[in-house]
């Protein structure tokens, strides 16, 4: 996605606009311990937070649930985890909605382009569940429904599909129903134009929201960069990417954005290392993580080497499809501290 200067407008003119709306009263007893736990991750590297990629719809390698379902969300929420993320498009008539793809046809029992398709038919769409074609109760949620589902009970990671100007809508779709600390961007950096660029957007936008880097090692050589990216922010998290082909062997030391010196960066800027062991769809295994993902953990049975490897080299934070194992394995290994009992 590209930072626009209409988009800098777009934000003035929504954040005008939100200020006058109050705020609906809500228990955020849960969200408050997370963000601490998030926002303080020098206090809490004993612990390891957990994102539910898509709403967390995969156990065991299947596919069980409808990506980006109410019902995905409350079952990432009863599992325990921190966050999920979720993918937004519009529909023909602006409404958001949660959808991953261009067109309805894999995720859905109706076919065309989300954006070309009114809110009114979107709303017969049933959400199917992709491995066995099987179509649930559930129609496509709006963003309104997802975020009040999640309000005051995980934190939300916005996957945006569409250009940056919808992001001052987000934001005041959140700070409307009172939860926009719950809300977190993201956006690849490489340089100093593009943190230039994001952090003007987010200067406009306000301090509620948070801004987390996307560091990719394709174009992030250095610890260097990486401690500027986060302090430019105060982001309390990094999420990066050890890019990995199909012909090449699996990473043996998480390669630079994991080495020594970048876990001593994030320590020292007093943020998460972020890794994505979640499968991308027809892309080679792991392809995020160095080819160790969900698969080797799950489906190979080696969590040791999947999950395992990366707490190893620093990382507390990891965005699963697996929620399920992923918590109980880490719970079992003493990678989770209980909530109840830091209340």
């Amino acid at each position: 996605m590209r930072w626009t200067g209409v988009l800098l407008s777009a934000v003035a003119c929504c954040v005008a606009v939100v200020a006058t709306w109050p705020a609906r009263a809500v228990d955020n007893t849960r969200t408050i311990q997370i963000l601490d736990r998030l926002q303080n991750a020098n206090a809490w590297r004993s612990h390891i937070l957990v994102v539910a990629h898509r709403t967390g719809w995969k156990e065991n390698g299947r596919m069980i649930r409808a990506e980006n379902s109410l019902d995905a969300i409350r079952n990432a929420i009863a599992l325990g985890a921190e966050m999920i993320e979720l993918d937004i498009r519009k529909s023909s008539d602006g409404t958001l909605v949660l959808m991953h793809d261009d067109f309805l046809d894999r995720t859905t029992t109706c076919r065309g382009e989300t954006r070309k398709t009114p809110l009114a038919t979107l709303r017969t769409c049933r959400l199917v569940v992709e491995a066995d074609g099987r179509a649930t109760e559930e129609t496509v949620p709006t963003l309104e429904e997802a975020l009040l589902a999640t309000r005051g009970r995980i934190l939300v990671n916005i996957d945006n599909k569409l250009t940056p100007d919808i992001l001052p809508e987000v934001a005041m779709l959140a700070r409307k129903l009172g939860m926009a600390e719950q809300i977190l961007v993201k956006e690849n950096l490489w340089n100093d134009k593009r943190i230039a660029e994001a952090k003007a957007v987010m200067t406009a936008i306000g301090p509620d929201v948070t801004f987390l880097p996307i560091l990719a090692d394709d174009a992030v050589h250095d610890a260097d960069f990486m401690a500027k990216a986060t302090a430019s922010f105060g982001a309390p998290a990094a999420e990066l990417v050890n890019w990995h082909a199909d012909d090449a062997p699996q990473t043996t030391d998480g390669g630079v954005l994991f080495s020594a010196k970048a876990r001593a960066a994030a320590i020292r800027g007093n943020w998460h290392q972020w890794v994505n062991t979640y499968t991308i769809i027809n892309r080679a295994p792991g392809m995020q993580a160095g080819g160790r993902g969900d698969e080797r953990a799950v489906i190979e049975g080696k969590p040791l080497e999947s999950w395992g490897f990366w707490i190893d080299r620093g990382a507390t934070i990891i965005q699963t499809d697996e929620p399920k194992a992923l918590i109980a394995w880490l719970e079992t290994n003493g990678y989770r501290v209980p909530y109840d009992l830091t209340n």
